[in-house]
């Protein structure tokens, strides 16, 4: 059996390319997929900061990947030995109660901590399986005949792997926005999530989208995508938003930075957060931004723990808020159409492109937000 290069996390902080043994077929619904291309989300930053404990040591990262089907298990009937897929970050079953009504990161079969335990999904913590992730040369995919969509020809790997997960989850996000056409938006965060939002918005028929950033390359990517830009660094984001819509405030917000928007202005590499902490501040901003029976869509991550919320702001306003995991499947075959039909080219979003033996080096500078890096693709082949 060959070895394969793999990121793996060992502690907070220590993250280490390692030789890991080649994945093989344990059930006969999984696949074994040689890795094209694999991607850093903001989410691998929370488990090696330590925002989102328990994740466990020896566990390879990464849930964001395309590739090539190397094996396949006798009962994967709808794929075939060769075939490029991509892979969607959240992991389900196929065949529940959840996943037949299309909430397919609540699967009630895969986590093997019970149904009450959540989605699982690639290269998490201890909660969601864990399963061993994506940024590696080769990865198994269970449960593969629901776990891995077919890339047609036409569609680069520059474009499916930002259809793994950020543009799936941006258009989710977007959607329980309950945008409507000629909506407000208040987009919180122009990581690639924020920036996907944006689109995905204005798709959805938004008239006018604001996007709210700390950071002056993320917010020009976001004016390039016909945004709105507030930099909160030099103006505060609520006043100008009640000013830029007459008093009203925003129709509908999207929180698309999670817990990290406590800690934009810090060192983020031995960040902890501890429960107790201040409501996040894209969650307040948010809530004061949006015009009364407004909707707030939550796609940004917080963890287990995190208890504290300006719920009563938000009640005496009569927002509805949503919020939750993507769930990745149900999206990616739309996204996919998008893309062919020209609507939209989520290669653009990317802005750098390493190979996995540079990994390490590529994280940091993500994690320290430098100037340019907003997506990074990974290649793992050697």
């Amino acid at each position: 059996m060959d070895d394969e290069s793999s990121l793996v996390f060992y502690d907070v902080g220590d993250i280490r390319l390692d030789d890991v043994a080649d994945p093989v077929i344990q059930e006969p619904t999984d696949a074994v997929v040689r890795i094209t291309a694999a991607a850093i989300c903001g989410t691998d930053l929370h488990f090696i900061r330590g925002t989102v404990p328990d994740m466990q040591p020896g566990t390879i990262l990464g849930h964001e990947g395309v590739g090539i089907i190397e094996a396949l298990g006798d009962d994967v009937r709808n794929l075939k030995v060769g075939d490029r897929v991509i892979i969607p970050s959240t992991i389900a079953c196929g065949n529940c109660s959840y996943c037949r009504a299309g909430y397919f990161s609540q699967c009630d079969v895969v986590n093997p901590h019970g149904k009450q335990a959540g989605t699982s999904f690639f290269g998490g913590p201890k909660g969601t399986g864990p399963f061993h992730g994506l940024q590696a040369e080769k990865a198994r995919i269970p449960y593969a005949h629901i776990g891995l969509i077919k890339i047609p020809q036409a569609i680069s790997d520059d474009q499916a792997i930002a259809m793994s997960d950020i543009f799936p989850t941006a258009w989710f996000g977007a959607q329980m926005a309950e945008i409507r056409d000629g909506d407000s938006v208040a987009v919180f965060g122009c990581g690639p999530v924020g920036l996907f939002t944006i689109v995905s918005a204005k798709l959805m028929g938004a008239g006018r989208v604001f996007a709210i950033d700390g950071l002056a390359d993320r917010l020009e990517r976001a004016r390039e995508l016909g945004a709105e830009c507030i930099n909160f660094e030099k103006e505060d984001p609520v006043q100008t938003l009640h000013r830029l819509t007459d008093g009203i405030g925003v129709d509908r917000a999207v929180d698309a930075v999670g817990i990290d928007a406590n800690h934009a202005h810090q060192a983020h590499s031995q960040t902890q957060w501890q429960p107790g902490d201040a409501p996040a501040q894209a969650l307040q901003w948010a809530i004061e931004g949006l015009a009364k029976a407004g909707t707030l869509s939550i796609i940004g991550v917080y963890p287990p723990g995190f208890d504290t919320f300006p719920i009563g702001a938000a009640m005496n306003k009569n927002l509805t808020m949503n919020m939750g995991n993507c769930h990745h499947r149900k999206y990616i075959p739309k996204l996919i159409e998008m893309t062919l039909a020209g609507r939209v080219d989520p290669a653009k979003i990317l802005t750098q492109k390493e190979p996995l033996t540079d990994a390490i080096e590529a994280f940091k500078s993500f994690d320290k937000r430098e100037g340019g890096w907003i997506k990074v693709k990974l290649m793992p082949q050697r």
